[in-house]
């Protein structure tokens, strides 16, 4: 088609509805589309939340007095895991990364995310992982140490069953979506913003999912790598927390809240960015202190690093160490008062709000959420914390942060955007008495939960003695608990009767200033017919005439090309548009990789070790058959992107988002491996049963041969891409590459292998893992030399076309330096063995 012709708004709309909306039936299952996976996150996040919900009510039902006996001590073990572990992990996370994908396209004027088909995935990681703790639960057998999982409780000493297993291979499957979704949400805010917008001119939710995002990257891999380790020492007795064997509980506790006191902001972070958009629209004033806020929560996100002994006070760490950390909690209150004082500001400043149920519910979090930061600060102060440590006091705090500070603002969200994602509003005839009823039911259940802390009762106990006189209190917070439960309902009754009945809403109902407001609603498949300049800050946009603009075909790629779904990469800082970026369409391969991936999950759950290596060959073979048609054949013109404007595509460009996605992949995959170094140390310092009785003794030359084959590989992918930059031939380079990747897989699988009785003392075990780490990345850099091959045989490289090498190059280099360091941690942790001083009781 000619692409200088007046843009045909009618065509335009069912020509680009061809190429992005998914068919009905069967076909849904292959959509990639970021609205339709941003409905389906939230659809399941609320479905777990009731379900996470009703096992709250049997808990309530449990301790309501002394003398009800309603379940046994070992169903009430599962009900308060599952609980935590479903809220946690299968609702705040997943209600966020779905909230982050329908909006994050609309509000920084692009067609879609970055990576559809790595969101898809991610959703059957999520779908897959939480269904298999769900039915574990159904049939008896779910997890029952506790949603933190603490050693020695949930060894296999204590908990031989299969319990614990599901907990810790189902949340690591469950967390491959978290990972997927940060690396997702960082390319497409830094890469896929409209022309014009840059940094600055972000809207300030962009900060906010941004930050969080970074946050996951780095606060994840903490708790994947803890999992792995508790299921090694399950499966396999490596004794990393067996404190008769050179382990230590304590390192469990580490691992675990490097990542739990982040995650408390990671909840909160998205729900603050949805409070800082709404609250501007009520009060119809732009936000004040932009600045401010954003440079409060860059300060959120790095004290939070920073407080994860916050929760272990009471372990015997030394005063020294309680003292940072006591007022390194207290500190955070700060950057969070500068967000609050922000929203009273920008309502002050203002003409009279705007009451409506948005501003119901951000009323509900002000006051739910400030008592919470209030007891936060009390439990913050060692004193006090030794004394309200494992208390109802701190269950009682964990809600008021977690359900005031994440719940309340998602359910204003839920009917501020609640009309773009129907089309229709609320007639507010159920809507209020659900608020009130959720309001004053949740203050009932857990305000009590403060005294019955201070009068002694620990948490997770599912008896206590009628003279402990806790009775009413508890009678009182079940029945308040029934309250909000009975709100809850109303809620969901009402968002039904809204979306069947609702009356039609205008485009922009609130009158708000964001871009997501300038589409017609509900959103058609591909967001914006044509793409926006922005000229000023995101927020104060006109999206009443700047849609009917964009509709018209006046913005950037206002036409349908190659059956081509495309939207804009633009540069990081400036917003300047720098390549024309071809997303892929929609596909059935993401189920297909979520199926195999939820196999090979089983597999190990059920100890099928080696069917496990048949099936991860096939997860592996499954991933990179995504590649299968994308990026092109032959080396292309410049683009027309509208306006005058020719870019590349972007597999022709230095820097498209898959490259800057490898970078992160490997910032988290550097994060996990600084985790398990940290966790090598800290037993070797603190762990009892130490020095070991043998110490590992590498061979300096094996590990220097080893050594010279990782280096080789990242030196052959390096001339591999000069090769093809020199429009000469790659295949030799790729071909050492493969060879000298695998020679190091082989050496570091014998040096792995050469460890004498990994399951005699921590210190062994810590090496072999360590070994085994750098041979798995070796074995990676083997299967991206292959890849490579392929690609080349496939007609897919030339010198504008090295992208596939040049992402393999990042990870041939990373490779090289973990291997180095690999092998000098091995040395290092064998001097310090030998060199230990005396038995540690």
């Amino acid at each position: 088609m000619s692409l200088d012709r007046k843009p045909d708004p009618i065509r335009l709309h069912k020509e680009l509805t061809a190429i992005w909306e998914t068919p009905p039936g069967w076909a849904r299952l292959s959509a990639v589309n970021h609205t339709t996976l941003g409905k389906r996150f939230i659809i399941t996040a609320f479905v777990f939340f009731a379900i996470g919900g009703l096992l709250a009510m049997l808990i309530r039902v449990q301790i309501a007095t002394s003398s009800t006996a309603f379940v046994s001590p070992e169903l009430y073990g599962q009900f308060f895991t599952m609980h935590g572990t479903v809220m946690m992990f299968l609702f705040a996370i997943p209600m966020f990364e779905g909230f982050a994908m329908y909006l994050l396209p609309k509000i920084l004027g692009a067609r879609d995310l970055a990576f559809p088909r790595l969101s898809a995935y991610g959703f059957w990681c999520y779908l897959f992982g939480g269904s298999i703790l769900i039915v574990a639960l159904l049939l008896g057998a779910a997890p029952d140490s506790g949603w933190f999982m603490y050693t020695p409780l949930s060894s296999s000493t204590y908990s031989p069953g299969i319990n614990n297993d599901i907990w810790l291979l189902g949340i690591t499957f469950v967390e491959i979506s978290a990972l997927s979704a940060a690396i997702e949400i960082i390319v497409s805010i830094l890469r896929l913003r409209a022309p014009g917008m840059s940094l600055e001119r972000m809207p300030i939710m962009a900060w906010y999912l941004l930050i969080t995002a970074m946050m996951m990257l780095f606060g994840f891999p903490p708790l994947i790598l803890g999992s792995i380790l508790l299921e090694l020492e399950r499966a396999f007795d490596l004794p990393f927390f067996d404190p008769t064997r050179g382990g230590d509980s304590l390192l469990w506790q580490h691992l675990f809240w490097l990542f739990g006191h982040p995650e408390v902001y990671i909840i909160f972070l998205p729900a603050a960015g949805a409070i800082s958009m709404m609250i501007p629209t009520f009060a119809r004033h732009e936000l004040v202190g932009y600045t401010a806020i954003v440079v409060a929560v860059v300060a959120v996100a790095f004290l939070s690093f920073g407080l994860w002994v916050h929760h272990m006070f009471t372990v015997g760490i030394p005063h020294l160490a309680l003292a940072f950390f006591s007022a390194a909690s207290g500190l955070v209150a700060i950057p969070t008062g500068v967000q609050i004082f922000a929203w009273i500001a920008t309502l002050a400043q203002g003409r009279r709000p705007r009451w409506d149920v948005p501003m119901l519910y951000l009323g509900g979090f002000l006051f739910i959420f400030v008592l919470g930061g209030l007891t936060g600060v009390m439990v913050a102060m060692v004193p006090f914390n030794w004394q309200a440590h494992d208390t109802h006091f701190v269950v009682a705090h964990l809600h008021y942060v977690l359900v005031g500070g994440f719940v309340f603002p998602m359910m204003a969200a839920t009917y501020y955007w609640l009309p773009h994602f129907t089309g229709r509003v609320s007639d507010h005839k159920i809507s209020i008495p659900a608020f009130w009823l959720i309001f004053g039911g949740f203050n009932l259940t857990f305000f009590l939960m403060h005294l019955t802390g201070l009068r002694g009762m620990p948490r997770r106990i599912d008896a206590y003695p009628a003279e402990a006189g806790w009775d009413w209190l508890n009678l009182i917070s079940s029945i308040g608990g029934f309250v909000m439960a009975a709100g809850f309902a109303l809620f969901v009754v009402d968002l039904v009767l809204q979306v069947r009945f609702g009356t039609a809403a205008p485009r922009n109902p609130w009158g708000a200033r964001t871009a997501e407001w300038a589409m017609p609603t509900p959103p058609p498949a591909y967001a914006f017919a044509s793409l926006p300049q922005v000229q000023d800050r995101a927020d104060r946009l006109d999206p009443n005439s700047l849609g009917t603009d964009l509709a018209a075909g006046k913005g950037y790629l206002p036409f349908a090309r190659n059956g081509w779904m495309e939207t804009l990469g633009v540069d990081m800082a400036t917003g300047k548009p720098g390549e024309v970026i071809v997303l892929p369409n929609r596909t059935y391969k993401p189920l297909i990789s979520g199926v195999l991936t939820c196999a090979f999950v089983l597999c190990l759950l059920f100890k099928f070790y080696w069917a496990s290596l048949l099936v991860l060959a096939l997860v592996v073979g499954s991933l990179l058959g995504w590649a299968s048609g994308m990026g092109s054949r032959r080396d292309c013109a410049l683009l027309e992107a509208g306006r005058g404007l020719v870019l590349p595509p972007h597999w022709q460009t230095e820097r498209p988002p898959s490259w800057w996605a490898m970078v992160l992949v490997c910032a988290a995959d550097a994060t996990l491996f600084a985790s398990l170094l940290f966790g090598g140390l800290f037993l070797w310092l603190v762990a009892p049963a130490w020095p070991p009785p043998l110490v590992a003794q590498p061979s300096l030359t094996i590990a220097l041969f080893a050594a010279m084959m990782v280096i080789g590989a990242s030196l052959s992918g390096r001339l591999a891409v000069s090769a093809l930059r020199q429009k000469r031939s790659a295949i030799v380079m790729l071909r050492l590459a493969g060879v000298a990747q695998a020679a190091g897989f082989a050496t570091f699988l014998l040096m792995a292998l050469q460890v004498p009785d990994p399951t005699a003392h921590a210190h062994l075990a810590v090496i072999f893992v360590v070994l085994i780490y750098a041979a798995i990345h070796a074995g990676i850099g083997v299967i991206l030399a292959l890849h490579g091959l392929w690609r080349w045989h496939g007609g897919y490289l030339s010198a504008l076309r090295s992208l596939d090498l040049r992402i393999a190059q990042l990870w041939h280099y990373y490779a090289a330096v973990t291997a180095i360091i690999s092998l000098l941690a091995t040395f290092l942790f064998a001097f310090l063995a030998s060199h230990a001083e005396g038995p540690r009781s």
